[in-house]
């Protein structure tokens, strides 16, 4: 009861605050003031992230699972189901040096937006050797010279790894409870505007205790942490990921380059630029990557495709679909009900798509990826990010036999389409011939 009378008299003022000028407090006599503390704590908060701790958080998240792609058993997994795709094969190169250079290139083009976002952390920093973090990663990048030791060991980076991985879960889980704590206190905001009821107190009551949890996460998180700390874990990380890389795809040595030569990042940069030719220099690979998905669909249910969704499916096309498949099916002679026919098309639709499909969704799961950015912490946090590699997708597939493929297939979705109907209408007639039938029969009785 007590408890209840106290709370009940702190929302009464918050409502007398509401209606009353704010007043700004009497500073205290001179004599009692201490200029060295007061520039102390200003100091101190200036210092620390602060409300930079969820951007940060992210760049760490990022940097996290780059380092986790890097792992042995990953880069097991790429050579055993990523490189060996028959729809990279197929449609992307068979050369394995080749696909390699673009697994490797990407890596490194992660690694460089990474950076680049690292690049102002570290001009806040206090250590000035943290504030020359972007001349020592293109040193280290282009010449192998770590002039501050900031490449951890295997164990180190692995320990290093699970302190940021605490750090960011602990962000996240701030930034959800400040959310909480703000609807919470808007909510109470509406109900003592309009009457002051037991709602009202037990709203204060969990108020009050969500700002306690607030205040024990920000001291867990990084909101706390100073910029000089928490760029050192970041530089460390992006300096291991990048060690690790060129001793995994450059044999240790191959990475490096003369005063003369093309920087390290941008020449890793040009290498996944898609090439001529491709589907991604034609900026075509979503369209082309949902025109699949949608065919997929078609050719599981193709008795469910009406006149609408198949012109809607022809206006996708692009100018180049178009003329193939007009070509393809001039001269195909092929418009016979044959139920043999059919299932042949079936299972020839079914063998493309086992290995086109995969390119397609990989596309799109590439591109979500990439606005995996845009995303704030918490949604990150919630989504499993995968590992899909560039040269999984449809942005390095040659456009040429991509087309052909596609076309084979509409050519069969076609095919497949009119023996549906054909077959529905026979059906039809039969159960209207045999409806007939039996009246005939029953009048003639």
């Amino acid at each position: 009861m007590a408890l209840e009378t106290w709370l009940i008299r702190k929302v009464k003022a918050a409502l007398s605050n509401r209606h009353n000028p704010v007043t700004k407090p009497v500073p205290p006599p001179l004599h009692l003031q201490s200029s060295s503390k007061t520039t102390t704590a200003a100091a101190k908060n200036k210092s620390i992230v602060g409300i930079l701790s969820f951007e940060i958080a992210g760049l760490m998240l990022k940097l996290l699972h780059l380092w986790h792609s890097l792992a042995d058993e990953s880069l097991a997994c790429l050579n055993d189901s990523v490189l060996s795709l028959d729809g990279v094969l197929k449609l992307v190169s068979d050369d394995g040096t080749f696909l390699l250079d673009l697994v490797c290139g990407e890596l490194v083009e992660n690694l460089r937006t990474a950076a680049a976002s690292v690049a102002p952390l570290s001009l806040r920093c206090d250590d000035l050797s943290l504030r020359e973090f972007v001349q020592a990663v293109e040193e280290f990048a282009d010449t192998g010279r770590d002039r501050h030791g900031w490449a951890l060991c295997s164990r180190e980076m692995d320990s290093l790894s699970k302190t940021m991985d605490r750090y960011v879960k602990a962000t996240a889980s701030l930034q959800r409870e400040i959310y909480e704590l703000a609807v919470l206190e808007s909510s109470l905001r509406k109900t003592v505007h309009t009457e002051l009821n037991a709602k009202a107190v037990d709203l204060q009551q969990k108020i009050l205790w969500k700002r306690e949890e607030v205040k024990s996460l920000r001291e867990r998180s990084l909101w706390c942490r100073s910029f000089d700390s928490v760029t050192a874990m970041i530089v460390r990380t992006v300096f291991t990921a990048l060690a690790r890389i060129k001793l995994v795809f450059r044999g240790g040595e191959a990475g490096e380059s003369s005063p003369v030569a093309e920087g390290f990042f941008k020449r890793n940069s040009t290498a996944v630029t898609p090439p001529p030719g491709s589907i991604g220099e034609a900026a075509l690979a979503n369209h082309y990557a949902g025109l699949i998905i949608l065919i997929e669909k078609m050719v599981k249910s193709p008795q469910l495709i009406g006149l609408d969704a198949r012109e809607d499916l022809y206006t996708m096309l692009p100018l180049s679909l178009r003329s193939a498949l007009r070509r393809r099916l001039s001269g195909v002679r092929m418009w016979v009900a044959d139920a043999g026919l059919a299932a042949d098309w079936r299972e020839a639709m079914g063998r493309i798509l086992r290995w086109l499909s995969p390119l397609a969704h990989n596309t799109i799961k590439w591109q979500s990826e990439r606005s995996f950015e845009q995303q704030n912490l918490i949604q990150r946090m919630a989504r499993n990010s995968g590992c899909v590699f560039l040269l999984q997708t449809l942005y390095m597939a040659r456009k040429d036999r991509a087309e052909a493929a596609i076309t084979e297939l509409l050519v069969g979705l076609n095919y497949i389409w009119r023996f549906e109907r054909e077959m529905t209408a026979r059906a039809l007639f039969d159960a209207s011939a045999y409806e007939q039938h039996h009246h005939l029969q029953q009048f003639s009785a």
